[in-house]
């Protein structure tokens, strides 16, 4: 069991520490550089953004379509980061160990799958989805190694607020998907993400914050420290909690039965949060955080196709019937 003293965190953690998976799961070295674990995320809000559109459920050949060119753009986006950061990597104890500041893949190789993967995105999504689904993906692609990893993440301790729009574009994806063309209900979950984003990475820059520090990459806890860091947490934590509640508007149906199942989702966030800003240097509250934020975005995708079930709709039916009773001071039987 990690020790949850100052020290420790003081100290650093490896990623196999926080993710005890990736002791277990050693992948080839053409699968890892494409970074896997970060795209069933993606894939997720993709389906939430979907979900909040008219068009749902797509046709099944679409519905596939799209996920698999997303995937690939993904693929392609953590390829082309491992590539921009091989030389980063290696003078990072936790990172060295990668494909390509090892030496087990080639930049030239993994560059060569970059491409192929872009290029198939692009056919897949153009020829099974349309124009609008392939171009937002592939601005995706570009926002993250342009916008967040070359120029935002060495230069700004804001890097992965303004860098997070790249992980906040697959909902604009799937509402393009779905109803080709991107409504404010598609804005609304872009927005949630965006600010679920930063909370989400600074706990676990609060654990790698010594990693950071030691190659000169100004993340807010290597700059601010971590009382600052935690403050910010629980700003963007509320931020996130309030705005996912406009969810019961942004659906064309299901929206209050969204809006009760949220409760238990946002209760459990912020209740972490406050454990968090009351022990900053606590190294388990800080992994718990992290950890619990990734199954809260997961859930409230889950939560936006779960009520555009049918069964979704006849809740809200009954549901605002009895309300209309209560307000009017109807007679129950």
């Amino acid at each position: 069991m990690v020790s949850s003293t100052p020290e420790m965190l003081q100290g650093g953690l490896t990623r196999e520490q926080i993710v005890p998976s990736r002791k277990r799961i050693k992948l080839p070295a053409w699968l890892e550089i494409a970074k896997p674990r970060l795209i069933p995320l993606l894939l997720a809000t993709t389906l939430g953004g979907m979900a909040l559109s008219e068009g749902w459920p797509l046709p099944s050949l679409r519905l596939a379509c799209t996920l698999g060119g997303g995937a690939l753009a993904a693929a392609a986006a953590g390829v082309l980061n491992c590539i921009w950061e091989q030389d980063l990597d290696g003078r990072m104890q936790r990172t060295s160990g990668r494909a390509l500041p090892s030496g087990r893949l080639s930049p030239t190789a993994a560059f060569i799958g970059a491409i192929s993967c872009t290029l198939a995105a692009a056919a897949l999504l153009v020829s099974g989805v349309n124009c609008l689904a392939a171009g937002l993906s592939l601005l995706g692609l570009c926002s993250y190694v342009l916008l967040y990893t070359a120029i935002l993440k060495p230069r700004t301790t804001q890097n992965i607020v303004i860098g997070g729009v790249a992980g906040a574009i697959p909902p604009l994806v799937g509402a393009a998907a779905a109803s080709g063309h991107v409504g404010l209900s598609g804005w609304w979950l872009f927005s949630l993400v965006m600010l679920w984003t930063p909370a989400h990475f600074w706990a676990l820059a609060l654990l790698l914050r010594d990693d950071y520090r030691a190659v000169g990459i100004p993340m807010l806890p290597v700059v601010k420290g971590p009382v600052v860091t935690v403050r910010a947490i629980s700003r963007y934590g509320w931020a996130t909690v309030l705005l996912s509640g406009f969810g019961v508007w942004a659906l064309p149906e299901g929206g209050l039965l969204y809006g009760l199942l949220l409760i238990p989702f946002n209760a459990r966030l912020l209740q972490m949060v406050h454990q968090l800003g009351a022990a900053p240097e606590n190294v388990d509250r800080a992994k718990g955080l992290f950890r619990w934020s990734i199954f809260y975005m997961f859930g409230i995708c889950l939560l936006l196709v779960v009520s555009r079930l049918p069964m979704a709709s006849n809740f809200d039916l009954q549901a605002w019937s009895l309300l209309q009773q209560m307000a009017s001071g109807g007679q129950f039987i």
